[in-house]
Protein backbone atom coordinates (compact mmCIF):
# COMPACT_ATOMS: atom_id res chain seq x y z
CA UNK A 1 0.00 0.00 0.00
CA UNK A 2 2.79 2.36 0.87
CA UNK A 3 4.56 1.85 -2.79
CA UNK A 4 0.81 2.86 -4.15
CA UNK A 5 1.25 5.77 -1.67
CA UNK A 6 4.57 6.84 -2.64
CA UNK A 7 3.82 6.89 -6.76
CA UNK A 8 0.92 8.85 -6.26
CA UNK A 9 2.90 11.33 -4.75
CA UNK A 10 5.76 11.27 -7.09
CA UNK A 11 3.32 11.33 -10.11
CA UNK A 12 1.46 14.34 -8.33
CA UNK A 13 4.78 16.27 -8.40
CA UNK A 14 5.59 15.62 -11.74
CA UNK A 15 2.34 16.74 -12.91
CA UNK A 16 2.68 19.81 -10.94
CA UNK A 17 6.22 20.36 -12.15
CA UNK A 18 4.93 20.13 -15.75
CA UNK A 19 2.16 22.52 -15.45
CA UNK A 20 4.10 24.98 -13.98
CA UNK A 21 6.48 24.88 -16.93
CA UNK A 22 3.95 25.96 -19.33
CA UNK A 23 2.36 28.47 -17.42
CA UNK A 24 3.04 32.08 -18.70
CA UNK A 25 2.87 35.13 -17.57
CA UNK A 26 -0.71 36.37 -17.58
CA UNK A 27 -0.24 39.67 -19.01
CA UNK A 28 1.28 38.25 -21.69
CA UNK A 29 -1.27 36.06 -22.39
CA UNK A 30 -3.62 38.78 -22.70
CA UNK A 31 -1.31 40.88 -24.46
CA UNK A 32 -1.00 37.96 -27.03
CA UNK A 33 -4.80 37.50 -27.50
CA UNK A 34 -5.45 41.36 -27.70
CA UNK A 35 -3.11 41.34 -30.90
CA UNK A 36 -4.89 38.32 -32.29
CA UNK A 37 -8.49 39.75 -32.21
CA UNK A 38 -6.68 42.84 -33.53
CA UNK A 39 -4.96 41.12 -36.48
CA UNK A 40 -8.35 39.18 -37.40
CA UNK A 41 -10.63 42.40 -37.37
CA UNK A 42 -9.88 43.31 -40.57
CA UNK A 43 -10.51 39.97 -42.23
CA UNK A 44 -13.88 40.12 -40.10
CA UNK A 45 -14.70 43.69 -41.57
CA UNK A 46 -14.47 42.46 -44.99
CA UNK A 47 -16.48 39.29 -44.30
CA UNK A 48 -19.07 41.69 -42.67
CA UNK A 49 -18.77 43.79 -45.88
CA UNK A 50 -19.69 40.72 -47.93
CA UNK A 51 -22.54 39.73 -45.57
CA UNK A 52 -23.75 43.17 -45.91
CA UNK A 53 -23.75 42.93 -49.92
CA UNK A 54 -25.32 39.35 -50.00
CA UNK A 55 -27.95 40.28 -47.81
CA UNK A 56 -28.97 43.89 -49.58
CA UNK A 57 -28.85 41.39 -53.28
CA UNK A 58 -31.62 39.22 -51.34
CA UNK A 59 -33.82 41.98 -50.26
CA UNK A 60 -33.46 43.88 -53.90
CA UNK A 61 -34.91 40.81 -55.06
CA UNK A 62 -37.69 39.99 -52.45
CA UNK A 63 -38.24 44.08 -52.79
CA UNK A 64 -38.62 43.88 -56.67
CA UNK A 65 -40.63 40.65 -56.62
CA UNK A 66 -43.02 42.38 -53.96
CA UNK A 67 -43.44 45.30 -56.22
CA UNK A 68 -44.51 44.06 -59.26
CA UNK A 69 -46.92 41.76 -56.95
CA UNK A 70 -48.64 45.14 -56.15
CA UNK A 71 -48.22 44.88 -52.70
CA UNK A 72 -49.34 47.79 -50.38
CA UNK A 73 -46.35 46.74 -47.59
CA UNK A 74 -43.29 46.99 -50.53
CA UNK A 75 -42.29 50.14 -48.24
CA UNK A 76 -41.94 48.37 -45.03
CA UNK A 77 -40.06 45.87 -46.78
CA UNK A 78 -37.58 47.89 -48.15
CA UNK A 79 -36.98 49.83 -45.17
CA UNK A 80 -36.22 46.77 -43.53
CA UNK A 81 -33.81 45.23 -45.59
CA UNK A 82 -32.05 48.40 -46.49
CA UNK A 83 -31.82 49.04 -42.86
CA UNK A 84 -30.32 45.83 -42.01
CA UNK A 85 -27.72 46.46 -44.78
CA UNK A 86 -27.40 49.72 -42.92
CA UNK A 87 -26.92 48.03 -39.49
CA UNK A 88 -24.07 45.71 -40.75
CA UNK A 89 -22.16 48.29 -41.85
CA UNK A 90 -22.74 51.02 -38.72
CA UNK A 91 -21.88 48.10 -36.08
CA UNK A 92 -18.32 47.26 -37.87
CA UNK A 93 -17.59 51.43 -37.87
CA UNK A 94 -18.71 50.99 -34.27
CA UNK A 95 -16.84 48.78 -33.38
CA UNK A 96 -13.56 50.23 -35.33
CA UNK A 97 -13.85 53.51 -33.51
CA UNK A 98 -15.08 51.74 -29.83
CA UNK A 99 -12.10 49.77 -29.57
CA UNK A 100 -9.79 51.99 -31.57
CA UNK A 101 -8.89 49.65 -34.34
Amino acid sequence: MKKWKKKIQILSLLLVLVVAAFAQDGNAGILEANQRVRSYFASGTQLMYAVGAIVGLIGAIKVFNKWNAGDHDTGKVAAAWFGSCVFLVVVTTVIRAFFGI
